[in-house]
């Protein structure tokens, strides 16, 4: 009996350490693949269009969206109005308030955000944190938000969220941001 409770209990241990490998977030590089300068205020200055999705851990889309952006950089504070439209015809506008606090790092708050969102820009990527109370159909849930962004071209950035609760990891948004 005990050999096959050696054996489940390394198998359990092998499935755990497999499904720890496939939810690997990504780390601040210390090589980058691009030579591109990802700098927040030049991108999001402007018009820029997202186009995104959530999708839970077990592979569910439970919802679409797009967001209309709308950015001003005043020489040390971005504001961005961003306007979301969900597939089931819902929307919501959330305002980021984001201020560069150093050559490479930002803070921000928004309705909804607990405390200070902080972030770091490093090559073309970026890593942004925060704890939101996101809407949902009965409420609110405090949710933990890792963004990474990364600079594709002038004109597209590639954004992937990492949402969890209590650490336990719920889904990902993946974010296509085009500057129009």
């Amino acid at each position: 009996m005990k050999p096959r409770r050696l054996v489940i209990a390394g198998l359990a241990v092998l499935g755990l350490t497999v499904l720890a490998a496939c939810s690997a977030k990504p780390r601040t590089p210390k090589t980058f693949l691009s030579d591109r300068q990802l700098n927040l205020e030049e991108f999001f200055e402007g018009q820029t269009v997202a186009y995104g999705q959530f999708q839970d851990v077990l592979g569910n889309v439970p919802r679409r969206f797009t967001v209309d952006i709308n950015g001003t950089w005043d020489g040390e504070t971005l504001t961005l109005i961003e306007d979301f439209v969900y597939d089931d015809g819902a929307t919501e506008q959330r305002v980021w308030t984001l201020t560069k606090t150093g050559e490479d790092t930002w803070t921000g708050t928004a309705p909804g955000v607990l405390g200070t969102a902080s972030g770091i820009e490093r090559g073309d990527t970026f890593n942004w944190t925060y704890k939101i109370d996101l809407p949902v159909k009965d409420g609110t849930m405090r949710v933990d938000f890792d963004d990474w962004m990364w600079l594709l071209s002038d004109d597209r950035l590639l954004n992937r969220a990492y949402v969890s609760r209590y650490g336990i990891r719920l889904g990902e948004v993946i974010l296509f941001f085009e500057k129009k």
